[in-house]
């Protein structure tokens, strides 16, 4: 069998400074959070239209009397409405709506960097593109066809949709770590704090280090630990290199020894 390619990630920096690879939110991820945020929509326009038929009783009948432009700039008012509900939340909720909150995607820009207000006033303004014919077709095809599936709005704006996916350091802890190697890494309390490119090696390893061949792993760790545990005398270098688990629930403390 032919393997897969690997998914597309995205290379994302941090406010402390670390670089993170995410993986580009698919059709499905992005279909169920548009459904979550169409649903919000909904239920707002049909509270809002129980309101108005409290004051206008004929409420079709009260659009139809009005002139060619009212009805126009009514239209255009719908339409701007909604463009500002995507918008402002994108903005304001750091690439977020309610359902790309819900569904743990977000936008940002092709560099990983935050999505501003042009980019999202971009990426929204051609909604009414990709919708076209109908149900978001055109988006549709656009994201199937493309590798990091962007709809029309996202080419334009130089934006993508990436899912968000936290480290958690404490996975990469072994009980089976030696008592010895557990004074060598409380030792490691006294070391000067890590610098971020520093931070940047040991998290960008410990999240790749299940991957990795055991000799390129642990050739990889000593090396990490070499740089990162300088002050270790050679009893604890080799007590945290006893094992690949102590080696890196060491190299664990280090990065939390920095924040």
């Amino acid at each position: 069998m032919t393997p897969s390619a690997p998914a597309p990630h995205v290379a994302v920096a941090t406010p402390e400074r670390v670089a993170l690879s995410l993986p580009v939110a698919g059709i499905g991820y992005r279909c169920l959070a548009w459904l979550v945020d169409a649903s919000l929509l909904f239920f707002f326009w049909v509270a809002l239209y129980f309101v108005i038929t409290l004051l206008v009783s004929d409420v079709l009948g009260a659009f139809q009397s009005l002139s060619g432009l009212t009805q126009t700039l009514f239209a255009v008012g719908l339409f701007a409405t909604q463009w500002l509900y995507w918008t402002l939340a994108e903005v304001f909720f750091h690439g977020q709506t309610p359902g790309k909150r819900a569904l743990r995607i977000r936008v940002v820009r092709e560099d990983g960097s935050p999505v501003g207000f042009l980019e999202s006033a971009v990426r929204n303004l051609c909604r009414a593109v990709d919708f076209l014919p109908v149900l978001y077709a055109t988006g549709c095809i656009t994201m199937l066809l493309d590798a990091r599936h962007r709809r029309l709005g996202d080419l334009l704006a130089g934006t993508v949709l990436v899912r968000e996916e936290a480290i958690d350091l404490d996975k990469y802890t072994r009980p089976a770590a030696s008592e010895a190697a557990a004074q060598a890494m409380t030792a490691t309390a006294a070391q000067r704090p890590l610098g971020a490119e520093d931070v940047e090696l040991v998290l960008a390893f410990l999240a790749r280090a299940p991957g990795l061949a055991p000799d390129v792993r642990r050739r990889l760790g000593a090396r990490l630990v070499d740089r990162v545990g300088a002050t270790l005398t050679d009893e604890e270098r080799a007590q945290v290199l006893q094992t690949p688990e102590a080696l890196e629930s060491f190299l664990r403390t280090r990065a939390q020894a920095a924040h």
